[in-house]
């Protein structure tokens, strides 16, 4: 299976979106066997991009509704957990982010 584009995901349905993850999964499951048994070695770097693309669906299967609550949500006074911006960095110093040593 090729690789999955985002703009090919953005067209489906949830339920596309959900029997294509089960489709991977069945194909995921045949490849490990393959693996497992020994045979065609050619298949067997399939395995990770077939991963990857069950990864980035179920990525994008979550990631929708949360833009949809972020729409729901803007400028309004209260917002739920799920909707705050990620703010990782925030806490480190400048110097410490850029890999400098600070200057005493």
């Amino acid at each position: 299976m090729a690789k999955i584009k985002t703009q090919n995901l953005c067209s489906m349905i949830k339920e596309e979106l959900l029997k294509q993850v089960e489709d991977l999964k069945v194909e995921l499951s045949h490849l490990c066997i393959i693996k497992a048994t020994g045979d065609m070695a050619s298949k067997l770097s399939k395995i990770q991009p077939v991963r990857k693309s069950i990864a980035h669906v179920l990525t994008f299967i979550s990631q929708t509704p949360k833009e949809n609550l972020r729409k729901f949500y803007k400028g309004k006074k209260y917002k739920p957990l799920d909707v705050w911006p990620k703010k990782a960095m925030c806490h480190v110093p400048q110097a410490e982010q850029t890999g400098r040593k600070p200057e005493d």
